[in-house]
């Protein structure tokens, strides 16, 4: 396999639930995504975009099929090295912050870093860096209920790439925003992408913003219509 082998390599994946009649929220996918490309997923309710987001973000396994992220088969993996994995690799940013509520935005960013066993300084300084790229210099010192919605999802943002993860996962991250900031932390996401060369993969039901990006995976009944 090359070096510039897709990040994310995606072969028959398929979930099954069963809740009393068995169907396939995932059914059978094949997706390839490459380093650095700024991916949109679409489609109505229950088309089976969570799905595929928890399977990417490691959150939930597979009934069949082969999920590669940079070149590790995970669904051969134990619970341990899928975590590795996880920490190592992703980053997230969901419809709500999720941010400690008694923590600064600084601490908040922080916090992925000191867990990951850096030192203090250390993590302050990156923390620091990224609160300035989202536009958050002056508000480093500020807790959540201090902040607007949108300056709260730029500190989830910048938490999200504190660990320099190679994938970042956004399950409607705008989808708690008004058009107008919703739209403002889209182009922001953009932006980093382009500036970190990142894997950005971001669930939206604007099709506005998803046009914005390098693909489009449109998915109905678990299946992708379109690439």
């Amino acid at each position: 396999m090359t070096e510039e082998s897709p990040i994310i390599e995606i072969k028959n994946l398929t979930k099954t639930y069963k809740n009393g009649v068995e169907f396939n929220a995932l059914d059978s996918v094949n997706l390839n995504i490459e380093r650095g490309e700024f991916i949109a997923i679409v489609g109505p309710s229950g088309s089976g975009k969570s799905t595929l987001m928890h399977l990417i973000g490691l959150l939930d396994t597979p009934s069949s099929g082969t999920l590669l992220i940079d070149r590790n088969d995970v669904t051969k993996m134990s619970d341990k090295e899928l975590s590795e994995i996880r920490n190592r690799t992703l980053g997230f940013v969901f419809q709500y912050h999720h941010l400690l509520p008694d923590f600064t935005a600084l601490e908040n960013v922080m916090m992925p870093l000191l867990i990951s066993g850096k030192k203090k300084k250390g993590a302050r300084e990156i923390a620091e860096k990224l609160l300035k790229e989202v536009g958050l210099e002056e508000k480093m010192d500020h807790r959540p209920n201090e902040l607007s919605g949108g300056q709260n999802q730029r500190v989830a943002i910048a938490r999200a790439l504190s660990c320099s993860p190679s994938i970042v996962l956004g399950d409607e991250p705008t989808g708690n925003l008004d058009t107008k900031t919703g739209g403002m932390i889209y182009e922001l996401l953009r932006q980093l992408n382009r500036e970190y060369n990142q894997t950005f993969i971001v669930v939206t039901h604007s099709e506005s913003l998803a046009s914005k990006a390098d693909k489009i995976i449109r998915l109905v009944d678990g299946k992708i219509t379109v690439q």
